[in-house]
């Protein structure tokens, strides 16, 4: 029986989906998402997905318009150059890339690191580009949902522990940004490839480039360097096959330029930081291990090398936090404001020093300016505190049960508020 109303629901679905052709491969395929509704899908969820994701790189703004010149350069000689493509460079030093429906595309700092000349940059955009213009995020939707998997558009998982002071991690409640990097098919990323590569050569580009990224990542994930395998790696996974694929094609495209010189002009201000970045991974790296003072020190050093980095300001403000040191850490977070405005993160935690420190109306203007840029478990947790502080047993349960549903031992939390509560 649960046999035969599963493929009534299929049916129902292959009824409701439509056939669409696709940009790429002149094919018909079966989709529930038509291209008005992917640009849609898009739209709505890059900002979250960029605000989970570290925010964006704010400290040499030029860095990112050289990436858009790059993308765009591609994007218009891709099979649809009428998406209303986007480009951004995220703060993030996992190295990573993606791209979302509708032609949403992002590259981390941390990846860009890694990268030589302008023609390996266009090689990585090229690729993203290719899973925006052929549908691939659609396509991946449909079979899941047909597989039974349930619509790709998800909660992200949720990370926080307990509703603590200085609580370092932050996990958004529910955001569709991250479910869209999902792991794509062997042969979306083949295609991914070769495709990309085509507009490379098409754009000016020097195709062994494309070659060249491959192997590097071959070489990086016989390493096992986890940051690759966190964040690359886990959605485009290299083998020696996609490098000899991409020689292969990139045999067929002679020529073209690399423009070393630009991109290393571009990159100046990330190279110049390399070190402070390297610090702050270390402390990072220590608060984690509860070692606050030690993590402390590498990140004071950080913020001497490069003061204008948000993330340098905002690690601070947290192990203050954790010292019990609220005015020092909303100090901190002002410094990390000032230089990055439009984050969520450093808005929500000094909202719970401000609520610690016993400034309720002060906690509750910043709690909810995070939540306009990223809805997070524990600030909806410490607004219903808040909520319930004055009163307005309605609004706190509102938020309690937001912050129930996202489990782990703030859900508890939050749960055990709404049973007192009853």
């Amino acid at each position: 029986m649960n046999i035969l109303f599963r493929l009534l629901g299929i049916s129902l679905l292959l009824t409701v989906a439509g056939c669409v052709t696709n940009p790429v491969t002149g094919k018909s395929q079966i989709s529930l998402m038509s291209p008005e509704q992917e640009v849609a899908s898009g739209a709505q969820n890059y900002g979250p997905a960029q605000q989970s994701q570290g925010g964006q790189y704010v400290v040499d703004p030029g860095l990112t318009t050289y990436v858009q010149s790059v993308g765009k350069k591609l994007a218009a000689v891709s099979d649809r150059p009428d998406l209303p493509y986007e480009f951004v460079v995220l703060n993030n030093d996992v190295p990573n890339a993606w791209a979302m429906p509708g032609g949403k595309l992002a590259i981390n700092r941390g990846l860009l690191v890694y990268l030589q000349d302008e023609a390996q940059l266009a090689s990585v955009l090229g690729h993203e580009i290719v899973h925006a213009a052929a549908r691939h995020g659609a396509q991946q939707q449909t079979q899941n949902v047909l597989m039974g998997a349930g619509v790709l558009i998800a909660g992200v998982a949720i990370s926080e522990k307990k509703p603590e002071v200085g609580a370092l991690g932050m996990g958004a409640l529910a955001v569709g940004a991250q479910a869209w990097q999902a792991k794509y098919g062997r042969g979306h990323e083949l295609q991914s490839d070769e495709v990309g590569i085509k507009y490379m050569a098409k754009a000016g580009y020097d195709a062994q480039a494309a070659v060249e990224l491959q192997e590097i990542f071959v070489k990086l994930s016989e390493g096992r360097n986890s940051g690759f395998i966190e964040g690359l790696f886990a959605s485009h996974p290299p083998s020696q096959e996609r490098v000899d694929k991409n020689k292969a094609t990139a045999a067929k495209y002679p020529g073209g330029v690399r423009n070393k010189e630009a991109f290393q002009r571009a990159m100046a201000q990330v190279n110049k930081d390399k070190k402070a970045y390297e610090n702050y991974q270390k402390a990072q790296k220590l608060a984690g291990e509860k070692k606050y003072i030690d993590a402390q020190s590498y990140v004071e050093q950080s913020i001497a090398q490069q003061p204008k980095e948000n993330l340098f300001w905002e690690l601070k403000g947290q192990l203050l936090l954790q010292q019990k040191k609220t005015n020092e850490a909303v100090g901190a977070f002002d410094k990390a404001i000032q230089a990055n405005p439009k984050y969520f993160k450093p808005y929500a935690l000094r909202g719970i020093a401000y609520y610690e420190d016993g400034k309720r109306d002060l906690a509750e203007k910043d709690l909810l300016a995070s939540q306009r840029y990223l809805p997070t478990q524990i600030a909806t947790y410490y607004l219903g505190e808040i909520s319930l502080a004055k009163g307005n047993k309605s609004q706190a349960s509102q938020y309690f049960q937001q912050a129930a549903q996202g489990g782990g031992e703030i859900g508890e939390a939050a749960k055990g508020k709404l049973e007192r509560m009853q």
